[in-house]
């Protein structure tokens, strides 16, 4: 199932739905353990959209929504880390 199925089948009256990118799960699990931009990844810039599918994703994985939320702020500091002593 797509992010876009998933999000259209459980959220049927959020027209932000029609916008999110026809993409699987385990494109968002990539993006969120690998510090990408997981806005880009879903195609809509939204929390509320990203929280409901970073959910449906730990539903998938049997996991707590934190461990996906914490996983994702995790490696987005890292990056951050490592661009601050690059000096970028």
């Amino acid at each position: 199932m797509t992010l876009k199925e998933f999000y259209l089948k459980n959220y049927r009256n959020d027209e932000l739905g029609q916008c999110i990118n026809d993409v699987e799960f385990i494109q968002l699990l990539h993006a969120v353990y690998t510090a990408q931009d997981v806005y880009e990844v879903i195609g809509v810039y939204d929390s509320v959209v990203r929280e409901r599918l970073f959910s449906g994703l730990a539903d998938i994985l049997n996991v707590e929504y934190d461990s996906i939320y914490y996983a994702w702020l995790s490696a987005r500091a890292e990056v951050e880390a490592r661009d601050e002593e690059r000096g970028s």
